[in-house]
């Protein structure tokens, strides 16, 4: 089936030419209501002209589209945006494409130059978007493209203005995406290759001339279409060639307490890419270097957690007093029905509920006997806790309730955590099962 636009808008900055030009084409012959933004300047910057967007505003209505044009400079996000409220009545797409070059060694640059190329690049980019953004929320949809490059990723000579600004565009990219995923708004990265007044300085012509933009633009059309899923991606295309780039890191070498030298000695292992591998989240990289510090015997909270050896408290009643006391029941009991629910896990967690300073109560899961189970107080038979987690009464209950993301309070220090955190991460899952069969 034909990807089509029909009932949607879309901004394309930077659409008087190259690039933005072919993407506001083709999403109107699709469909599409399209807002032409272009300042009309030349590659520097230092002019304006209103005939770039006007142009191609003809083009597509001679070819039976809908596009208006839109003269603003993107660091006016908010006027770009109410050209296509006042016009169209909604916003679905936003192509952040427009840009500038101020190309010049790093030596002789100016912060003229610096600050013109973040000018428009990230700010003209934060500017529609910002603009854009409260109207996707409130629709719960909206397709968002940040515009990078190659020069981000490797470095390039001549532009180091550029090569951050365009850096800056992936993390921003990314942020957006987890911040806009419940409304259904989309955010990802491009890495375009294409002939264009900016490639011209780097190119040979013959090379410029063959980099056409229309190679380039069915994988935007694709990536700003409602069944688009991906989110928080950085994708590359070029001379009719389409990929992904993801960040890779290697496995590393855990050197306790190092000195430099021991990392000079280590360097080899540091350094070696074999079993390099891509995390798709922060918290996957943070809870990873967690367990490490757990391993060392390092205290993974804000402050110290209760011993975990017998002694202590004993089990017995549920203790009405505590509120989780009742999750931790249905733990219980939900282990007791199904005991293969937890049967990957084969550890020992204690729980350290506190009032917010004080411990209230102990709950141990013991999950590595061959009869699993759950129960109050510490843990019995001399055994060793894997993990031990100390949580205030009220904040698990929020976690558990779905309402605290448990990395949020891992990372705010409201979860404390020693010994093997990623052993969390599958009670997370047993929570968020037992959450949703009770919806």
């Amino acid at each position: 089936m034909a990807l089509r636009f029909d009932g949607r808008v879309a901004i394309v900055t930077g659409a008087g030419g190259g690039l933005g030009r072919t993407y506001a084409i083709e999403l109107a012959k699709r469909g599409c209501k399209v807002v032409v933004n272009d300042l009309g300047g030349d590659r520097h910057g230092t002019s304006a002209s209103t005939s770039m967007a006007d142009k191609v505003v003809a083009e597509i209505k001679s070819a039976g589209g809908v596009a208006v044009p839109n003269y603003d400079s993107v660091e006016f996000g908010d006027k770009i945006v109410k050209t296509a409220i006042d016009n169209f009545g909604r916003i679905d797409i936003v192509i952040n494409n427009a840009g500038i070059l101020r190309d010049v060694s790093f030596l002789n640059m100016k912060e003229l130059d610096w600050d013109l190329i973040f000018k428009v690049h990230m700010k003209g980019a934060y500017s529609v978007t910002k603009a854009a953004w409260p109207y996707m929320r409130e629709q719960k949809y909206g397709r968002i493209v940040c515009t990078s490059s190659n020069a981000a990723v490797f470095g390039s000579f001549g532009q180091t203005n550029y090569s951050a600004a365009k850096h800056a565009l992936i993390g921003f990219s990314n942020s957006l995406a987890l911040e806009g995923e419940k409304y259904n708004i989309k955010a990802n990265t491009l890495i375009p290759t294409a002939g264009s007044r900016l490639t011209q300085t780097v190119m040979p012509q013959e090379l410029v001339d063959a980099l056409k933009p229309e190679y380039v633009t069915p994988l935007v059309v694709y990536m700003v279409h409602e069944t688009f899923d991906e989110n928080g991606k950085l994708f590359e295309a070029g001379a009719g060639w389409y990929g992904t780039q993801q960040y890779y890191r290697s496995a590393g070498k855990v050197i306790t307490n190092a000195t430099a030298e021991q990392v000079r000695d280590g360097w080899k292992q540091v350094t070696d890419m074999t079993g390099a591998r891509h995390m798709n989240k922060i918290a996957e990289a943070t809870q990873e270097l967690m367990a490490i510090l757990a391993n060392h015997g390092e205290e993974t909270g804000n402050s110290t957690t209760t011993t975990t050896t017998g002694g202590g408290q004993t089990g017995g009643d549920w203790p009405s007093n505590v509120k989780t006391s009742a999750l931790f029941k249905e733990m219980n009991d939900g282990v007791h029905a199904d005991p293969s629910a937890v049967k990957g896990i084969n550890a020992i967690i204690l729980y350290s509920i506190t009032d917010g300073s004080k411990e209230i109560g102990k709950f141990t899961l013991d999950f590595k006997s061959a009869t699993p189970s759950v129960y109050y107080g510490d843990i019995k038979g001399g055994e060793k806790a894997t993990v031990t987690v100390t949580v205030s009464d009220d904040d698990f209950m929020d976690i558990a309730a779905g309402k605290l993301p448990p990395q949020k309070a891992f990372m705010g220090g409201k979860l404390k955590v020693k010994g093997n955190v990623m052993l969390l991460q599958k009670m997370q899952g047993i929570l968020e099962a037992k959450r949703k069969a009770k919806m």
